[in-house]
Order: structure tokens, then sequence, then C-alpha cells
């Protein structure tokens, strides 16, 4: 999951390759092929073919602005696409809760439908195979002022978010890393828990999933508190080539989200997960494990 190492690291392609991605969806659902779309705005094919593809170097506003009132996009969304593309100039760069972008423009998101391939290290059940009342308890819990109206939107959205795991065509791999303390920490109720850890043991089943425990007894892997992360690959195409460069994402709690994009740290965590994974249970072991604290949970409740 990494690439050639660049000394002159070039302005990071997350901006960009959000920008491409809205930009994408917008013209889809207006019905307008990339010719079409290209003639209304008076760009050439193959530049609004580059910046979808999050693949412009250098963007310009008034194209930016041009397509999205092409696309009847409203003024607030057109003024978020716009500082995608201010954005997509910096070189380092994180997503900031509550800052520059809402919920229609959520990085992570678009990040993960893109991806053919997640490694995931968690200590709490990750989103992708949370149950709807483990996701509710999480999500009221985080966005507490929040009416209950904007709580179900949100826990609908994860829900919506599984089938990439679920789906019979072209599903992600996906492997978690799952500390043991996840299997343990009370979410909600002990019947909630119990409910969430058999759904654990049944989808680690699927043949794109692979779910494995890191048990207590195997201490700190390197010697340190490294904190959750996420890796996502993009896939290669027909000549073997990576279609995106892989990404690093770190949950930054209530106040900033982080993607590393260079390649050495890419690979750092790439061999973090790998050391995480020699001393993880088996599948077989994990699924045993986690059958036996959900009969815990059962009979304690």
């Amino acid at each position: 999951m990494t690439s050639e190492d660049d000394q002159d690291a070039p302005a990071s392609t997350l901006p960009r390759r959000q920008l491409g991605r809205f930009l994408r969806e917008e013209r889809e659902k207006n019905g307008l092929t990339i010719d079409a779309a290209a003639r209304l705005v008076d760009l050439s094919k193959s530049a609004l073919q580059r910046l979808e593809a999050g693949r412009n170097q250098r963007i310009r506003k008034q194209d930016i602005r041009a397509l999205c009132e092409t696309y009847g996009v409203k003024a607030s969304d057109t003024a978020q696409a716009v500082n995608l593309g201010e954005q997509a100039k910096v070189k380092s760069w994180y997503h900031a809760y509550g800052g520059l972008f809402n919920d229609e423009f959520n990085m992570y998101v678009g990040l993960e439908a893109s991806a053919r391939q997640q490694i995931v290290y968690h200590e709490q059940v990750p989103g992708l195979l949370q149950t709807r009342e483990y996701a509710r308890v999480l999500i009221s819990d985080f966005y507490r002022d929040s009416p209950l109206d904007d709580i179900e939107r949100r826990v609908e959205l994860r829900m919506r978010r599984q089938i990439l795991v679920t789906r019979k065509a072209d599903p992600l791999k996906l492997e978690v890393l799952l500390h043991e303390s996840a299997l343990h920490r009370l979410i909600g109720s002990r019947r909630l828990m119990a409910d969430q850890l058999r759904r654990l043991s049944e989808v680690g089943k699927l043949p794109n999933v692979t779910i494995r425990i890191s048990p207590y007894e195997a201490g700190m892997t390197w010697g340190i508190l490294h904190g959750q992360f996420v890796l996502l690959g993009f896939g290669t195409d027909a000549m073997g080539r990576e279609i995106e460069p892989p990404i690093v994402f770190l949950e930054g709690g209530p106040s900033s989200d982080v993607y590393l994009e260079k390649a050495a740290e890419v690979r750092r965590y790439d061999e973090l997960a790998s050391a995480i994974r020699q001393t993880a249970l088996g599948e077989n072991e994990t699924r045993d494990l986690m059958r036996r604290v959900a009969k815990e949970f059962d009979r304690d409740h």
C-alpha cells in the first residue's frame, strides 16, 4: 500500500480529490455527460476530466463557480467547493470538525467510498461493522446537543455506508485489528454489547472481511501508545499502477482529523499494522473470544 518517496513533496492531493468527487456527483445528478458539462462552461473535455479526477494542478475559481452554477449548487456549497480549490495549494492538510466542511463535504466518507481496501486498527467497533443501536449510542454521546432527527440522520448515514462491505459486486476488502478492550467497554447496555459482538462474529465470516483481536497480553506494539488509525488503499489499474495514492487517516477526536499522504508516513503505518498483526489472535480464536464475551454479557443481563 505504499508508493515511492517524493523528496520534494507536492501540494496535497486530498482537497483536489474531494473537489473532483463533489463536482462529478453534481454533474451526474443533473444527468450531464462530461462532454455536455464541459461545453456549457467553456472547458475542454480533458480539463474537466482532470478536475473530476483530482489531477488538475491549477484550479481556477471561475471554473468551479461556473460548474456549480450550471449544476444548480446552492451558494453555501459553492463557497465550500471554491475553498477546496484554494486548499489544493497547501502541502500539509487536515480537516477540522465544524470548520471548513459540512456533512456534504465530509472528507473521510468520500475517501472511504472510493477505497478498495482498508486496514483498521481500532479500540472500538469501527463504523462499518456497528449495529444500529451501538452506532446510535456513540453518535448521541458525541453530538449530545443535537436534536433527535439529526442524530437519526447520522445513524442512517453510517448504516448506508456499510453497503461498502456487504455488497455483492466488488465489496471493500476490510481487515480489522481490534483491541481486546473494545469487547469489554460497555457501550449502551449489556444486551446491546452482546448483539454487537454476535454481529462481529458473523460479519467476520464474509470472504472480504478479516477480524482479529489484538489481546491485552500483546502489550504495546513498538512500546508506544499509537492510537487508532485507518490505511486506505484505492486499488490498481490494468497496468498494476495505483489508481490513487494510499492514505492514512487518524481520527482526531472532537478537534480535528489528520490525513497522511507522504509515502514514508504511509509506509510507517503499514509496518505498524504488520507488527500488530503478528501478535493478534487468529480469526477462529477471535471469533471464539467474541462469542464467549457475548455470552458473558447475556448472562450478566
